[in-house]
C-alpha cells in the first residue's frame, strides 16, 4: 500500500470555502481517476501560524504504478486547478509513504 500525503497550509480568510471545495469537488475529482482505493481528510491541530490552516489529504493506492500513472496522466490538470481557484492562498508539499 502506497499513501499520498498533501499537506495543505491555507489562508484562514478562505478556509471553510476551501474544505467545502475540496469535499465536494478537489478529492472526488482525484478519485474519480480510480488510482486510489480509499482516501482521508484531517485537520493539522498543532500549527503555529497565526494566518493560516494546515490539513492532511491521505489518498491511498495499491502500487507504485497506480500512483504514477496519477502523477503523470491526472496530477498536473488537478493540481493547476487548485492553484487557479485558489491563487496565492495556499502552500502544500507531497509525501509518499509505503506500508511496512
Amino acid at each position: 500500500m502506497i499513501l499520498y500525503n498533501v499537506t495543505v497550509a491555507i489562508d484562514k480568510r478562505v478556509e471553510t470555502e476551501w474544505v467545502e471545495w475540496m469535499k465536494e469537488t478537489h478529492i472526488p475529482e482525484v478519485l474519480e481517476t480510480n488510482q486510489f482505493v480509499e482516501h482521508r481528510f484531517f485537520k493539522v491541530l498543532n500549527t503555529e501560524d497565526p494566518e493560516s490552516s494546515s490539513y492532511s489529504v491521505q489518498y491511498f493506492a495499491e502500487s507504485m504504478d497506480q500512483l504514477n500513472m496519477y502523477l503523470a496522466a491526472f496530477a498536473p490538470e488537478l493540481q493547476q486547478k487548485h492553484h487557479l481557484r485558489f491563487p496565492n492562498q495556499f502552500a502544500a508539499f507531497r509525501t509518499l509513504l509505503q506500508k511496512v
